[in-house]
């Protein structure tokens, strides 16, 4: 299975502190960000991996992680997105890259306290279709929300203001390589950017989509100002709290 890290955007949601930087390269704690969704799949062992990135900070993740040797790789693959096209346009950049393979996506600010390599196993045995990764949050409205049926989830409604379950949807997708051919019809949305969220609803229209709630710890550290700090703390109180 390949490995997509998303670093892309602007961050402006984390202006000024991304004024001169992409905000995947802010600190969390000890750490830049990015470093921990590649230590993410790594341990769930996804080792050839590509950072889809953009900005005029681009060459900045190059010298930063280089070819991945500090976290065991032999090597990392890079990719450009020129435009704000949104996730799943950053998704389908790297169709040459995951070719006839799966591959697991992460977003480059979400840092997950946990292990997905159960959830990666099992889905290397799924015949076809994808895998999202739900969270119970306090205000879903915030997020994409899953509506789930026992044990089917039936839609994903983006930031909906009456809720169907308190899931959201977290940065973490694992796709078959139809997921390109679902790429290559989707319309911009309204901010004329293609949706992650009408790809897993088109999984789901298929009756390919399956889900894990994720039990560990999650951070969406992009998030906000508010967010980033959040993060910062859980990551410092885990590092001194630990022997």
């Amino acid at each position: 299975m390949k490995g997509l890290i998303l670093c892309g955007g602007l961050g402006t949601r984390l202006f000024p502190l991304t004024k001169i930087t992409n905000k995947h390269l802010l600190p969390v704690y000890g750490k830049p960000m990015v470093y921990y969704p590649l230590a993410t799949l790594v341990e769930a062992g996804i080792k050839d991996i590509m950072i889809v990135t953009g900005g005029n900070n681009a060459g900045d993740f190059l010298r930063l992680l280089g070819n991945g040797r500090e976290f065991g790789l032999k090597h990392l693959n890079y990719t450009f997105q020129e435009k704000e096209g949104g996730i799943a346009e950053a998704v389908g950049l790297a169709q040459h890259f995951v070719g006839d393979d799966k591959v697991a996506i992460i977003l480059g600010d979400n840092i997950l306290e946990g292990s997905i390599k159960g959830a990666v196993d099992a889905f290397e045995n799924q015949e076809k279709g994808g895998k999202v990764f739900l969270k119970e949050v306090e205000d879903p409205s915030q997020y994409g929300v899953a509506e789930i049926e026992g044990e089917k989830i039936v839609g994903i409604v983006e930031k909906p203001e009456k809720p169907e379950s308190n899931f959201a949807v977290i940065g973490v997708y694992l796709y078959d390589n139809a997921v390109f051919d679902i790429i290559k019809n989707l319309t911009p949305s309204k901010r004329g950017e293609l949706e992650i969220t009408d790809v897993n609803n088109a999984y789901i229209q298929k009756g390919q989509m399956t889900y894990e709630v994720f039990k560990g710890w999650w951070g969406d550290a992009g998030a906000s100002i508010d967010a980033l700090f959040l993060a910062n703390k859980h990551i410092r109180e885990g590092e001194i709290s630990s022997p």
